[in-house]
């Protein structure tokens, strides 16, 4: 996307993009299998555990000023039958776990505390957010899919997790990925359509986005959840990144898009309010509070901001 990163006043674009971003873990799945090794993995005093529960971790503030996710060695963790899941290994061959619990674990210093992806995303390492996402991704899978869709029989847990097998029918599943468009459309006078869910607060507007479906390409999905959601044809579809999305189990692919019409015509079932904006009317709105910019984790933000030029502002700044 070097036409967008180019018009950016601050280069925005090459600032990593939350849950994206490399976080140093080599996934390492070909040790998924190997019961071995995983035991032994587990047992080694280097191998750091955290607990994931209802999609939240518990974090902590480091004396520098730095937050980082609570963990502990695997002989501190607590006990769990089956809910155990690697995640991978640093370059220095350092083991990671996340145990999946029905609440989270107490501490006694009472310094820590619960935080789910959308806070802990941008308050994280690379590594830590890395690991989370990871984690949670599975969790969520774990919990809704106990059952094989096939013969409707309990299935158990295997490969560190990332498998569930059906000891009846011999049916394996997978974690389940939703591909997902969201787009930056904007129009000939470099206006961009900004829409409003029904569900929303007043004032709350972002990207417009939406689910690929089966026999669709993600250029098709575009064009046709555009119009869909607003009544605006779109043109051109040009990529810009992606971002996994485990709410509960979505990979967003992020794109700006060209309207060839301007006329709104929302559904009314998804979208409350469609309006375009040009970089004045949406410095204006921000100023005046009539408008909040979309959560800063989130590739919607990334995407208002290659058109905008500038990072959003966060609640209560002042442009």
């Amino acid at each position: 996307m070097t036409t967008w990163t180019d018009r950016t006043a601050d280069n925005a674009a090459d600032r990593p993009l939350s849950l994206a971003a490399p976080s140093g873990i080599d996934r390492a799945a070909h040790h998924r299998l190997d019961e071995a090794w995983l035991a032994a993995a587990w047992s080694h005093p280097t191998t750091r555990v955290f607990v994931v529960s209802g999609g939240q971790v518990l974090i902590d503030e480091t004396p520098d000023g730095a937050t980082e996710l609570v963990m502990t060695p695997a002989f501190e963790a607590p006990l769990t039958e089956a809910h155990r899941y690697f995640l991978g290994t640093d370059e220095d061959g350092v083991s990671y776990f996340a145990l999946q619990k029905d609440t989270l674990p107490g501490r006694m210093d009472q310094s820590a505390r619960p935080a789910g992806l959308r806070e802990a995303g941008l308050l994280l390492s690379q590594r830590d957010a890395g690991l989370m996402v990871h984690a949670v991704a599975l969790e969520n899978w774990q919990r809704l899919h106990r059952f094989c869709s096939r013969c409707g029989e309990r299935t158990v847990i295997a490969a560190a997790g990332h498998i569930r097998r059906c000891q009846a029918c011999g049916a394996e599943h997978y974690p389940r990925t939703d591909p997902a468009v969201i787009m930056a459309v904007m129009d000939e006078q470099d206006r961009i359509l900004l829409g409003r869910q029904v569900h929303w607060p007043e004032g709350r507007f972002s990207t417009l986005a939406g689910f690929v479906e089966p026999g669709e390409s993600i250029e098709q999905s575009v064009r046709r959840e555009v119009f869909e959601e607003a009544g605006v044809l779109v043109g051109d579809v040009e990529y810009v990144a992606s971002q996994p999305w485990p709410f509960p189990s979505s990979l967003m692919l992020g794109f700006m898009a060209q309207a060839t019409s301007t006329e709104i015509n929302v559904d009314g079932e998804e979208i409350h309010e469609a309006r375009w904006f040009s970089r004045d009317d949406l410095r204006a709105a921000f100023e005046t509070g009539e408008v909040m910019p979309p959560y800063g984790i989130s590739i919607a933000a990334r995407l208002i901001e290659l058109w905008y030029g500038k990072p959003l502002p966060k609640p209560n700044d002042a442009l």
